[in-house]
């Protein structure tokens, strides 16, 4: 243990004790790099490498849909359909409808909701079919770097057994001849 320094004092004029290899903190470039200074930790080396936001398959999917000016718009339906704006207006609607527009039986709401859901229907199915888009093409993707993963650690697994293979025959080679 380190002894105190009675010539070290606080501010307030009592004495301190100093600072723990542990307790130091540690700061850029003093040589605590074991690469040595200038040299970039492999935490800043993997900081630096491009991570993608989202599987390529799914921005190649986006991608083409948004090339398309009757996609972006089912899109663009199918997003607002999905929102408690739209759930929000639709009450405003039919609360005025019903209370001012049309009192009995309201013959024309229900024909304007009875069409707006067969729309809204079909626009849930385009959805779903972007859906099952996004997803088939993820997983297709998903599969061939599985394929490909699965490939490398066999070839891996095949060298590392040859070179196991050669270094026992070459550490058991000079003793048998020994013998």
């Amino acid at each position: 243990m380190v002894n105190p320094d009675p010539s070290a004092e606080s501010s307030d004029g009592s004495p301190t004790q100093p600072e723990t290899p542990e307790q130091t903190p540690h700061t850029a470039g003093t040589g605590d790099n074991p690469a040595g200074p200038g040299h970039k930790t492999l935490d800043e080396k993997l900081a630096d490498l491009p991570i993608p936001l989202h599987n390529p398959a799914i921005v190649e999917e986006q991608a083409r849909r948004a090339s398309d000016i009757q996609l972006r718009i089912a899109d663009w339906i199918t997003g607002f359909a999905g929102s408690m704006n739209f759930v929000y207006i639709h009450i405003f609607l039919f609360t005025v409808w019903m209370l001012f527009i049309e009192h009995k039986p309201w013959p024309t709401l229900t024909l304007i909701v009875s069409l707006e859901a067969i729309f809204l229907s079909t626009f849930v199915m385009i959805g779903q079919n972007r859906q099952a888009t996004f997803q088939q093409a993820k997983a297709d993707r998903d599969f061939n770097e599985q394929e490909l993963e699965l490939k490398t650690n066999t070839q891996i697994t095949r060298e590392i057994h040859t070179l196991t293979a050669e270094l026992h025959n070459r550490l058991l080679k000079p003793t048998q001849q020994q013998s």
